[in-house]
């Protein structure tokens, strides 16, 4: 799996679309709020030119992706932190995945209702994001009534943890997503037990009509610029139109160029979720199979090889690395032996992105 994506939004935002859109599932879509009234879930197939290329010098063997999944999830409403709405139960789903892609409606259309009226995205934003910090605030309200019962008692750094968790508390009583706030050690593991919902990066998706890019779409991006944060602008509905009636690659392309787009929504939130979350992938070809693996930057060669199979985790004696670049160029593995590009390494190794990797285990 490569990583997991929550839509959020206000209900008429388009998530339904866009879900349909980026995994092709067929989800319901209504022009009035609340239509999902159950969380869809779908899985896709990152799209993945390099597994393309790999699998090319071994067409015999089985070509597997990584995935992605999707989470459509109810339309969040002023005070669905309370219970308003439908959006309050599905609060808690939120916390499961690893990215927020939060849809905002940047269109206008008399046949779709807007929930508030009129198409206002910084507005919009606004109203969601305030749901979320309110569910945070009462999450870690309840963590801090316990922090301080332990304050009282013989733990002699339980009075320092509680006060850091106030501080922490006040930052997002005062409107801080938690992303955006240092956590100071002391009270990390307890923010990471808790997942709170502000914690998980986010990634705006401006939701246009056919016509593309508009003012509302670029209120979106400069709000994400002034952020730091990223942000990505889809048309939803032909997207997910695209999906329904292309059939394969070059009638999508030949789709998608009739419009003046270049690759789908997926491709493009792939691109920018990876580097949301610092991700990178490598290979393997062992066996039946020409495989992509997603792990997070950083990764030794030993854990990425568990994602395998536990035993190149706890039995890991070395790892042979190839760069896929050099591997497609050579033609195959043993031509790039015989050049002498074939790395041994050892249980210290970071995964690079692109490596090619053969595991050893004793």
């Amino acid at each position: 799996m490569g990583f997991t994506c929550g839509l959020v939004g206000l209900p008429n935002a388009g998530k339904s679309t866009i879900f349909n859109a980026l995994a092709n599932a067929g989800a319901r879509v209504e022009s009035y709020p609340f239509s999902t009234i159950e969380a869809n879930v779908g899985t896709v197939a990152v799209p993945d030119v390099r597994l393309d290329r790999l699998s090319a010098l071994f067409p015999a063997k089985e070509r597997i992706p990584t995935h992605l999944e999707f989470v459509d999830i109810a339309g969040l409403v002023e005070h669905a932190s309370e219970g308003e709405g439908m959006g309050n139960q599905f609060l808690s789903q939120i916390r499961a995945v690893d990215v927020l892609c939060h849809v905002v409606r940047c269109y206008a259309d008399v046949n779709v209702a807007h929930v508030n009226g009129a198409v206002d995205p910084i507005v919009d934003i606004g109203i969601v994001e305030t749901e979320l910090l309110l569910k945070d605030h009462e999450t870690l309200g309840r963590v801090a009534e316990r922090l301080h019962q332990e304050a009282r008692g013989t733990d002699r750094r339980a009075p320092e943890r509680a006060a850091a968790w106030d501080r922490l508390l006040e930052r997002v009583a005062g409107g801080e997503p938690l992303r955006a706030i240092p956590i100071e050690p002391i009270v990390a593991d307890l923010v990471r037990d808790a997942s709170p919902l502000t914690s998980k990066p986010c990634l705006f998706v401006a939701n246009v009509g056919d016509e593309g890019e508009n003012e509302h779409s670029a209120a979106v991006e400069r709000l994400a610029a002034d952020r730091g944060a990223e942000a990505i602008v889809l048309r939803g509905r032909l997207e997910s139109e695209v999906a329904e009636v292309a059939g394969d690659e070059t009638e999508r392309a030949t789709y998608l160029a009739e419009y003046g787009l270049s690759r789908t929504g997926l491709d493009a939130l792939v691109e920018t979720g990876y580097r949301l979350l610092r991700l990178v992938t490598f290979y393997t070809v062992e066996g039946p199979e020409v495989r992509a693996w997603t792990v997070p930057e950083g990764t030794a060669a030993p854990t990425a090889g568990g994602k395998i199979h536990s035993d190149f985790a706890d039995r890991f004696v070395l790892a042979e690395v190839m760069t896929l670049d050099h591997l497609v160029a050579a033609g195959s593995e043993k031509a790039l032996r015989d050049a002498g590009k074939v790395r041994r390494a050892g249980h210290d190794y970071v995964i690079a992105d692109g490596d090619v990797v053969h595991f050893v285990c004793g």
